[in-house]
């Protein structure tokens, strides 16, 4: 899992001359607390994968769910590396963040049992699994594979003013 202090830059290109550099606590916060995501795998040819998804950010690391036949399911048994983004579409106000790493698939039960209930206390019963064979099963949606992505690197883009930080783990 990744360090609770990883190396934290303020990239000046990119930044207002007022800008500090947002620190990792404060990011992992609004990862824990942010409720839709977007996250990019690659297809097999290369070409990137986009979607938006739940994502619970747990023990220090981004965790996500798929369907075993999804597209990015599919991507991501050949391809490992993906990113997954959250912020808002405002451009003066908020702070957009990345989290690039590799998706490791889930597998056990206890750890399994610790997501399904972080699910359940972020986003409400709706979003309740149960947990079976190394994955979550619900009704009616069936069964789907949990990941887990700690950060290798991460980017918070502060609008207002603007600034980026990147973080190293």
């Amino acid at each position: 899992m990744p360090r609770n202090n990883p190396e934290t830059v303020l990239d000046s290109r990119y930044s207002d001359s007022e800008a500090e550099a947002l620190e990792w606590p404060e990011a992992a916060r609004r990862l824990a607390e942010a409720e839709l995501f977007w996250v990019t795998t690659l297809r097999p040819d290369g070409r990137p994968h986009m979607t938006p998804l739940l994502a619970v950010w747990h023990g220090g690391a981004l965790h996500f769910t798929t369907g075993p036949d999804e597209r990015k399911a599919r991507n991501l048994a050949r391809h490992p590396q993906c990113a997954l983004a959250t912020g808002n579409d405002l451009w003066e106000e908020g702070v957009g963040l990345v989290v690039e790493g590799e998706a490791e698939r889930v597998r056990d039960t206890a750890r399994l049992s610790e997501l399904a209930e972080a699910w359940a206390a972020k986003y409400g019963e709706r979003w309740r699994f149960a947990v079976a064979d190394g994955a979550f099963v619900s009704e009616p949606a069936g069964r789907a594979l949990v990941f887990a992505v700690a950060p290798r690197v991460a980017y918070g883009f502060a609008k207002g003013p603007f600034g980026q930080t990147r973080w190293r783990f």
